[in-house]
């Protein structure tokens, strides 16, 4: 079975909101563990608002620079070309290279988009999506990108509604920059 990987951008406040103030922060080494993170996966799940932004901002993005930082090889034509869902209530259509709309039974569909064939399966930004998912037991695993500033306000990833959940810590990378990549995995009872 397929894994859903939740990697987020998070303020050391937890906000995961208009991720800016990230930039500050970027290195090369970071660039590659995304990289990495993105190969390992085949597949993006994407919630309406993440989505948009992507599908405004990555087919413009060359191989190489993306706002002047430079990424590696092939990170564009991944995000560009790989299969896309879209999780959304409003939008019509999905129009961007790949992508496909998932509405109604949301838990239902991401479990049989989990029984399908194929590598991880990769969720960036998306908050409501990723309360839904958490609601539902559908993450297999989180990787918080922490980075070392106070935002004050945004759309926090952990939300105030939620059950206890009991998460396993599974590794800790910190890069150069400060920025620590804390990951875990749901604690199956």
């Amino acid at each position: 079975m397929r894994k859903i990987i939740v990697s987020e951008f998070v303020s050391l406040d937890g906000v995961m909101e208009e991720p800016q103030w990230t930039f500050q922060f970027n290195t090369d080494e970071q660039n590659q563990y995304k990289y990495n993170e993105l190969k390992a996966s085949d597949t993006l799940l994407l919630g309406r608002v993440t989505y948009e932004g992507f599908a405004a901002a990555w087919p413009k993005v060359t191989n190489k620079v993306a706002e002047g930082v430079v990424i590696p090889d092939d990170f564009a034509d991944r995000m560009n070309n790989y299969p896309k869902y879209v999780v959304s209530t409003t939008l019509q259509e999905a129009s961007w290279n790949n992508s496909r709309l998932i509405k109604g039974n949301i838990p239902e569909q991401i479990s049989e988009l989990k029984q399908s064939p194929g590598k991880d399966i990769l969720v960036a930004g998306s908050c409501q999506l990723v309360n839904t998912l958490m609601q539902h037991d559908l993450i297999d695993e989180y990787r918080l990108m922490v980075f070392p500033i106070v935002v004050g306000n945004g759309k926090r990833l952990f939300r105030d509604h939620h059950d206890r959940k009991v998460l396993n810590h599974v590794e800790t990378k910190t890069f150069r920059s400060g920025v620590t990549v804390l990951t875990f995995q749901p604690r199956r009872m």
